[in-house]
């Protein structure tokens, strides 16, 4: 079914078409050039459309260009963290693999799972930058002069990211129930 010339829906498109779809071209290249291999430029521009429309239709969008590359940087973001968590998350499952340890009991074996269901949220929930230091140290074991080196910054500032991260993965295993035994 067409939809009639007065209808919202011919409204929306011609919104769209009047003040998103003419800074396709330069959205995409700004993403390219930011996030070039990283992220599927594709995906993030359709859905920037898409969060720009849902906006729109709550409310009228002051300036639509400027929500529209907010969204997609942000959108971008997310991606690029997810995949990081996705990461973090399949180093834990892997070694969460020892389905063939006949040697452990399964209550010790939950037991373990769940220590490293923990340990994996609290890492996650370390800012940034402390996260990368904290996982390049604690879980690929790099030195604090490697870390610095790969990272652009001093050993003292790895030093400090590392206590700031044993720091607060301590209070996170404490406000979520976990004793001193726990990693």
């Amino acid at each position: 079914m067409v939809a009639p010339v007065d209808s919202p829906r011919s409204d929306q498109a011609r919104w769209f078409a009047e003040h998103v779809q003419p800074h396709e071209s330069m959205l995409r290249a700004w993403l390219h050039a930011r996030f070039a291999g990283r992220v599927d430029v594709d995906d993030l521009v359709q859905e920037a459309f898409l969060r720009v429309l849902r906006a729109r239709d709550t409310g009228e969008l002051r300036s639509p260009k400027a929500f529209l590359f907010a969204t997609a940087r942000n959108l971008a973001l997310d991606r690029l963290r997810r995949h990081e968590v996705i990461h973090t998350e399949s180093l834990g499952e892997i070694e969460a693999l020892d389905v063939l340890d006949e040697g452990t009991a399964i209550p010790e074996a939950v037991a373990r799972q769940q220590e490293l269901e923990l340990l994996t949220a609290a890492i996650q929930s370390l800012p940034d930058r402390c996260r990368q230091v904290f996982t390049l140290r604690k879980l690929y074991g790099l030195s604090q002069r490697e870390i610095a080196r790969r990272l652009g910054i001093s050993e003292s500032t790895v030093e400090n990211q590392i206590t700031i991260g044993v720091q607060k993965c301590t209070a996170y295993f404490a406000a979520h129930g976990a004793g001193k035994d726990s990693p």
